[in-house]
This record gives C-alpha cells, structure tokens and sequence, in this order.
C-alpha cells in the first residue's frame, strides 16, 4: 500500500535556497512525480522547508519536517542532508543532487548506502578538475583560479584531502588556487573585486546550493568584472555565466520521484543504490564570450551540448 503523503525537506536547499531560486528544480520534481502518479492536491502533500541563505537554521528545519512524521524527506546538497540524517535515522531521505555522500560520511558506499539515505550523487570533488582543464583552454595563460568556498559543504580530513587534490590538480597545469569564503550573498560583490585585484583569471563556480540559488547575480557581477566563469550545470550558463560543466541538475530532480515511489511502496534507502550522472553537460554562453572580449575555441564549441548565441 502507498502511503499519501510526502514532504520536501528544503535541505542543502533547505540550506540556503529559497521558493523562486529554486523554482526550475521544483518543478522537475513535481514533473516526475506527476509522471509516477503523485499530484499535488490530489494524493500528494509537500511541506517546504526554506533556510533562506542560512545554514544555522538547517537543523530546526529539518527537526520539523521530522515531527510532522513525514514519509519521505528530500534534501539538496551535503549540509542539508547531513541535518536531516541528523534529525532521524528512520524516516527516509532521499539525497536530490549531493557531491560525494561517500567521502562526505553520509553514507557507507554508493552500492549499499546503508542507513536511511539514497538519492544522487553528482560526484562535485571530481568535476572541478575537469573545470580546471576548461579553464586552460578558454584562457591558456591563466595561473590564478578562484573558487568559492562554501562552510558546511564537507567536514574535516574530507575537505582537506579534497582541497588538495584540486590544489594538485591546478599545480599541474600551471595554476594556482586562490578561495573565497562565501557565508551568504552579500559576500559575492567583495569576493569578486578582491579576486579582480589579486589578478585572478578565472572563476569556478560549483554546485553549493547557496551558489546555485545566486547564478544570475554571480554571472552579473562576473562580467561587470570581466571575469570569465565556469559553472557547475548548465542553469549558471542560462544565467550569463561563461560556461558550464556538469551533471544535468535539473534532471537528477526529477529522477529522485524513482526513488520516492519505491520507498513509497516499501523499498527500504539502504537497498537502493546511489545512482551517478550517466552523462555531463557542457554548455557555453557565447553572449557572456563576447561581453568580455574572449573568444571560445572551435575544438570546445565542438564539444558543447548546448550553446547560446
């Protein structure tokens, strides 16, 4: 028997996001539970959980979505599913977009979860080394990469070994790592004049739910600087961000239906394995090219799945 009634957990977006900047993954989940036979207003309840660019409020939020006794809570990024993890070890939670739950200690492996999480890992650590390769080939001289750093993301030794590998990796083509600490949006405009001022030549704009929820204003401010970006999913690129490299987002949201449905009809999280991007998008925005005086490289429009002119 399927039960009725299943809560969205503003995670990760309960982190950071609110309803209107995350209005396109909303919808794709709604499109995909729709698909499944879930309506909202007719079977279906969904309790939204926003921390409005504050993840101080993450654990709060998720307690309550835990006291309502929710059949499913669905979380976005690793914050965000750590508070709900934290909230309950019995209630499922299914992961809609996080980095590497594994290096993160959400969960035990991708094949067996273990626990109550399951979801989509959209393997973060690893796509921003081939962003870094990106940036060599857009700007072939660059020796200095941005990158904005977001708190709660990772925890210990896990942060640390991943900082050094993009760090070993930058080495490697000639580039250095300079890191931005982002708490929140009022921070952007000063960490992008700062990065101007250190003579940096690129910007690497990951997936951290408080990032996604500010792509047009990074792209803005990004070109006002003249500071050519690379961003996570194409979203950043629709935005006005230079380019973009990684999992489609939107539909790793609306796939996370599949996986409430088959909790829904009784499938147990720690038998349902976490599922990895089959494909990554590249995507260019030749507008944003143009308004900063660069041009894009005949080899990478090639490559390119998506290309706005």
């Amino acid at each position: 028997m399927i039960k009725r009634r299943t809560f969205l957990i503003g995670s990760g977006f309960l982190g950071i996001a609110n309803a209107s900047s995350w209005a396109i993954y909303i919808t794709a989940l709604r499109q995909g539970l729709r698909e499944l036979g879930y309506v909202e207003g007719k079977n279906l309840v969904i309790e939204y959980r926003w921390a409005q660019d504050d993840f101080g409020r993450l654990p709060k939020l998720a307690a309550d979505l835990v006291n309502l006794k929710v059949d499913v809570i669905v979380t976005h990024g690793t914050p965000g599913s750590r508070a709900a993890k934290q909230a309950t070890t019995t209630i499922p939670i299914v992961m809609a977009a996080v980095g590497d739950p594994v290096r993160s200690g959400l969960v035990a492996s991708l094949a067996r979860p273990d626990g109550n999480l399951t979801g989509n890992s959209i393997l973060e650590f690893d796509l921003t080394l081939k962003r870094l390769q990106l940036v060599k080939e857009i700007v072939p001289n660059a020796s200095r990469v941005g990158l904005f750093d977001v708190p709660g993301t990772q925890i210990g030794s896990v942060e640390e070994g991943g900082a050094r590998n993009v760090d070993n990796a930058a080495a490697s083509l000639g580039m250095k790592v300079n890191r931005f600490g982002i708490r929140g949006s009022s921070d952007l405009a000063s960490a992008l004049a700062t990065m101007v001022r250190e003579r940096t030549d690129a910007l690497i704009v990951r997936t951290d739910a408080l990032l996604v929820a500010h792509y047009g204003e990074i792209a803005r401010l990004a070109v006002q600087q003249r500071l050519p970006t690379i961003g996570g999913a194409e979203p950043f690129v629709e935005a006005g961000g230079l380019l973009a490299y990684g999992a489609n987002v939107v539909e790793t949201y609306r796939h996370s239906a599949v996986y409430v449905d088959k909790i829904l009809r009784g499938a147990k999280p720690a038998d349902l394995p976490i599922e990895q991007p089959t494909k990554y998008v590249l995507a260019v925005n030749l507008k944003t090219a143009k308004a900063l005086g660069l041009t894009i490289p005949q080899s990478l429009l090639l490559r390119a799945d998506e290309v706005i002119e």
